[in-house]
């Protein structure tokens, strides 16, 4: 891999923060909460039209939509806790209701939502059979899943495996995080540094760390501060150690014409396969796919066909892009394959056998 030919990604997972009155604290919006709301609310659209079209009460997308938030969230935590992290929630069960901690399971949500339609389709509203319903549904939950994992990129989580290809991304932000801690640094910059002659095993970069400049630094205070306290950050944060490959410290200490002081700090990146795009752009596209198959038939679809392509089509993606991916917890390093590989199985095996009934299936006219 050239030296220059990685991404650098330093943006910040959140949008605003805005100080709360009387209260000792602040509000902040992040991107991953804003693109998971606009997944629903998008989603909600669409279904209003795909309702529209079939001669169905638009009423019943509101029951619809309450179905899919509730299903989503607690089928997303509770998957989590029980496939990935059970001995630790289950010490504690007061944190599995800590969900902006972070810990959701996309294979947890899907069970749940299988279960939350299922228990819609009992009304038996006409038109409404489960596979009816399950085919509509799955073209909002491409599109919804796509936008979490942009989020997820926002994030710099669901990180993949380690890459020398050209397009790896370096996932500064939780570098920034660690080094921003003690508020001593207001900004911090990478820059790539070309050193094709020189045999690294990563890109070498340079952080360029700023000093508060409201503040009155003396050079031995910043030198110590910096062998002592930021070295210990990049050589020794577990967070920061899949980011970053740091031998020796190496740095250099300026001072520009202000007088305000700048660190710059030689290390190496270390880019990994941006998987949380792969997934987002496999899901983009199986929504289009999915939609278009819609549009052909509407109403007279086969039902289970579109939930059966759905099915096998996300999920054996999700297996293969399992291979691109960091095991989220540490007991999947024992596993024949990963978690989310073994869950995606079954939902594969369910979605070919939903398509054999769907084609198999005696239709009628209009829906040949």
């Amino acid at each position: 891999m050239s030296a220059l030919s990685f991404i650098i990604w330093n943006g910040s997972p959140d949008i605003f923060t805005v100080p709360l009155p009387f209260v000792d604290g602040s509000l902040t919006l992040r991107w991953y909460g804003l693109l998971f709301a606009t997944g629903f609310l998008i989603s909600q659209q669409i279904l209003y039209y795909i309702f529209k079209k079939e001669g169905k009460p638009a009423a019943d997308v509101d029951t619809l939509t309450v179905y899919m938030v509730v299903a989503t969230i607690i089928g997303a935590r509770l998957g989590h806790v029980f496939f990935y992290e059970p001995d630790r929630y289950l010490a504690n069960p007061i944190d599995i209701l800590k969900i902006w901690e972070g810990g959701l399971a996309s294979h947890g949500a899907a069970i749940a939502i299988l279960i939350a339609l299922w228990l819609y389709a009992r009304k038996k509203k006409p038109g409404q059979s489960y596979l009816q319903i399950l085919d509509r549904i799955v073209i909002l939950v491409a599109l919804t899943g796509a936008l979490i994992r942009i989020g997820n990129f926002f994030n710099a989580e669901i990180i993949g495996k380690q890459t020398h290809s050209n397009y790896g991304v370096f996932f500064a932000r939780p570098v920034t995080q660690a080094l921003k801690r003690n508020d001593i640094f207001t900004d911090i910059r990478y820059v790539k540094v070309d050193s094709a002659a020189a045999n690294y095993p990563y890109p070498p970069i340079k952080i360029l760390c700023q000093f508060n400049p409201k503040k009155n630094y003396e050079e031995p205070n910043l030198r110590r501060f910096l062998v002592n306290e930021v070295s210990d950050v990049l050589m020794y944060n577990g967070r920061v150690r899949e980011h970053i490959s740091q031998g020796d410290f190496v740095y250099d200490l300026v001072r520009d014409e202000d007088g305000t002081w700048y660190a710059i700090i030689s290390t190496l990146a270390v880019p990994r396969h941006p998987a949380q795009l792969y997934e987002a752009a496999s899901s983009f596209l199986l929504f289009i796919l999915l939609f278009y198959m819609w549009s052909r038939r509407k109403e007279h679809t086969r039902p289970g066909l579109l939930f059966g392509w759905f099915m096998v089509i996300l999920w054996s993606l999700r297996f293969v892009y399992e291979f691109f991916k960091e095991p989220q917890v540490d007991f999947e390093y024992d596993l024949p394959l990963y978690m989310g590989q073994l869950l995606s199985i079954p939902f594969v095996i369910l979605g070919i056998i939903v398509l054999v009934y769907a084609y198999r299936k005696k239709q009628n006219p209009e829906q040949l």
